[in-house]
């Protein structure tokens, strides 16, 4: 983080902090793997999770990012910040994020602490876990670039493929991948422990930086409060049946 903090004041742009994420919790969780030497199967399959979560993540919002100025969000603190912004860059944006990302991976890093043994029915049902939330998290990415990609639906609300079932089926997916891998942890010693790693993200995703952040720039806007009167905020479920027609954007 200390490095990546060095890169943004030289781009002059904190939006790297958000294409590294995905890419950050591969470093932690291979970092420990080959520092334990720990190449058994729970080892490997949860390295292989993680890896193939953060790559996808990485790659998506370095896309996204490609050729744009910096997130609005950096560039708000940035005027607000004023002359304290090197400093409160350096320890609210990526010391933070750091010690955020440790805890979060905190299932892998105890998995990874040590050989595992065989695969186990626990293992399994964490695997099935994971694979769900993997499957909302890149469907409901997909169905919401092609539906901003086309321009006739410009200012208006995604609500159809799994958008339709619960507002934030990408949100929804990320928690569900994380309580997997604790599932995963459970057949490990100590790895009850980890559940403070799905315990943060989701308290993040819930109530600070994720459905909060979202939705606070859509509130107000017709459609999308008619949205979200017949729509489950987190977990999918069938709408309310109530039609009310609008423009409003896109979620």
């Amino acid at each position: 983080m200390i490095i990546l903090f060095i890169v943004s004041m030289l781009l002059s742009n904190n939006s790297i902090a958000d294409i590294a994420w995905g890419p950050g919790f591969i470093l932690a969780g291979v970092a420990a793997l080959l520092y334990h030497e720990a190449f058994g199967p729970r080892n490997l399959l949860v390295t292989s999770l993680l890896t193939i979560w953060g790559a996808r993540l990485g790659i998506r919002i370095f896309l996204r990012n490609r050729g744009r100025s910096e997130d609005w969000r950096y560039k708000k603190w940035r005027d607000e910040w004023g002359r304290l912004f090197l400093l409160r860059s350096f320890f609210q944006v990526f010391i933070l994020q750091g010690l955020l990302l440790i805890v979060n991976v905190s299932p892998i890093l105890i998995i990874n602490s040590q050989k595992s043994g065989p695969i186990t029915w626990l293992d399994k049902i964490g695997l099935a876990i994971w694979l769900t939330g993997f499957i909302f998290e890149t469907t409901g990415d997909w169905q919401l670039d092609r539906f901003l990609k086309d321009k006739a639906n410009r200012g208006k609300v995604m609500d159809i493929g799994l958008w339709r079932y619960t507002r934030h089926p990408n949100y929804f997916g990320e928690v569900t991948m994380w309580w997997g891998i604790f599932v995963i942890a459970l057949s490990s010693p100590f790895g009850l422990l980890g559940v403070a790693g799905p315990l943060v993200i989701s308290f993040l995703i819930l109530f600070v930086s994720g459905i909060p952040m979202t939705e606070r720039g859509m509130a107000g806007d017709a459609a999308f409060e008619a949205y979200k009167k017949r729509t489950s905020v987190f977990i999918p479920w069938f709408p309310k049946n109530i039609r009310v027609s609008g423009k409003g954007g896109a979620s």
